[in-house]
């Protein structure tokens, strides 16, 4: 029977499995989340606007005490979804942080600050900066790694097929490692496949967009492909 392994923060990996239920039908599943988000205590520079790569960054807003009414610059738009729900101003700025580079050098924009975690790449404000843009930054929630759940480490140990969605590079970093069982996972990018290579698995397909419905439907292609 083939196992859907999701190690997404456990309410992220519960919406997704939603998701994947309404599409594919019932899946025996295992969650095991691969980190968890700590909020860090940081005093935010003087800023105007915010740029947030991440629904974390969005989540860490209201927290921070961003104004309500500020402009949010966004990877996507589930991010600028959750950052409307925080009482921002949001614009999506489509896939990725090289979309958001682009948006944002083309725009007037006053201040700037990046919300991110830890772990980030992509080296925003740094490249704002280098384009004449007024962009600081603040790391204010660290992604640390948790254990694997021994359920995860059976699935990986088995012989039944497991689909391993990864939306980022450090979750693929993260995973158990594979013993025997055949892996196939769907990487949310290209940059996320890359730090597969090594790690043994039997199949990567990397979805159309780097976005959640994307990541559900090659999910659920993969799955109706076993």
């Amino acid at each position: 029977m083939t196992i859907l392994l999701l190690t997404r923060p456990r309410l992220d990996s519960e919406r997704f499995l939603d998701a994947v239920t309404n599409d594919y039908g019932p899946i025996k599943s295992v969650i095991s989340p691969v980190m968890e988000i700590i909020p860090l205590e940081v005093s935010l520079p003087d800023c105007d606007e915010v740029i947030l790569t991440s629904a974390n960054g969005a989540r860490q807003a209201a927290r921070l005490g961003v104004p309500h009414g500020t402009r949010a610059w966004c990877v996507g738009n589930r991010t600028a979804q959750v950052a409307k729900q925080a009482g921002l101003d949001p614009i999506s700025a489509g896939k990725d942080a090289d979309a958001l580079v682009n948006l944002i050098s083309s725009e007037q924009t006053r201040r700037l600050c990046h919300l991110r975690g830890t772990h980030a790449r992509g080296d925003v404000a740094q490249r704002l900066t280098q384009l004449g843009k007024n962009c600081a930054e603040a790391i204010c929630y660290d992604q640390r790694a948790c254990p694997p759940d021994p359920d995860a480490l059976d699935a990986v140990s088995g012989t039944d097929p497991v689909v391993l969605p990864l939306f980022s590079p450090r979750s693929a970093v993260l995973i158990p490692a594979i013993v025997n069982a055949p892996v196939h996972a769907i990487a949310m990018s290209h940059a996320v496949a890359a730090e597969l290579a090594d790690l043994g698995v039997d199949t990567v397909v990397v979805a159309d967009r780097p976005d959640f419905d994307s990541m559900v439907a090659a999910t659920c292609r993969r799955l109706f492909a076993l």
